[in-house]
C-alpha cells in the first residue's frame, strides 16, 4: 500500500497520508475548504479526498472539527460529494457525528449559563450543521449510536456513559443531549 492516495487530475493536488495525524487532517481540511469555496475542484476529487480523509479516526476528527466550525457557509449546505464521502466510513463517521451533536448541545447550554452568547451561537451552529449531516447521510449506524447515547444520557449506564462522565455533563445537559438526538434521528430532512 502506498503512503498517500493521489489522483491523476492535474488540478487536484491533495494527497491524504495513510497515517494522517489530527493536525495534518485539520490543515488538509482548511486547504480543501478553500479550494471548494474557490470552485477549483471537481466533485469527484472532493469526494475521493474526503472519503480517504474520513477513513481514519484522526482524519475524520480533523475534518469534523474544521468543517463544523468553519466560518464559511459551505458546511451549512453540504454538497452531495461531501455527503457521499461521509457514507464511505459509516462506523467512524457515525460515532463522530453523534459525539459532535452531544458535545455542541451540552456546550451551548454551558456557554449560555456563563452568559457567553457568542460562544453559545458557535455551539448552536455546530449543532445545526451536525444535525443536518446526520439527516443527510441517513446511516443506520448513526441511529443506533444516537439511541445508545440517548439511553446512556437517560439511565446513567450503557456504552456512552464513560463519554458523558469524561465531559462532566450534568442532568440538564444530558436531557438536552437526549432531545437533540431525538430531533436529529426522527426529524424529516
Amino acid at each position: 500500500m502506498s503512503d498517500a492516495h493521489t489522483h491523476s487530475n492535474a488540478d487536484f493536488n491533495f494527497a491524504v497520508p495513510d497515517a494522517i495525524t489530527f493536525d495534518q487532517a485539520i490543515d488538509l481540511t482548511h486547504s480543501l475548504l478553500a479550494q471548494i469555496e474557490a470552485g477549483s475542484l471537481p466533485d469527484s476529487a472532493i469526494e475521493a479526498t474526503l472519503a480517504k480523509l474520513v477513513s481514519s479516526e484522526n482524519g475524520a476528527r480533523g475534518f469534523f472539527v474544521t468543517y463544523l466550525t468553519d466560518d464559511r457557509p459551505l458546511a451549512d449546505q453540504p454538497s452531495p460529494a461531501v455527503v457521499n464521502a461521509l457514507k464511505t466510513s459509516a462506523e467512524i463517521v457515525a460515532e463522530l457525528l453523534v459525539k459532535n451533536l452531544a458535545m455542541s448541545t451540552a456546550m451551548g447550554l454551558a456557554h449560555r449559563r456563563n452568559h457567553n452568547e457568542t460562544m453559545a451561537n458557535g455551539s448552536d451552529r455546530v449543532q445545526q450543521r451536525t444535525t443536518q449531516l446526520i439527516q443527510l447521510v441517513q446511516l443506520p449506524q448513526v441511529a443506533e449510536k444516537a439511541s445508545q447515547l440517548q439511553q446512556s444520557a437517560s439511565t446513567g449506564a450503557g456504552p456512552y456513559q464513560p463519554f458523558l462522565d469524561r465531559w462532566g455533563y450534568d442532568a440538564e445537559q444530558r436531557l438536552a443531549i437526549q432531545q437533540a438526538m431525538e430531533r436529529a434521528i426522527h426529524s424529516p430532512t
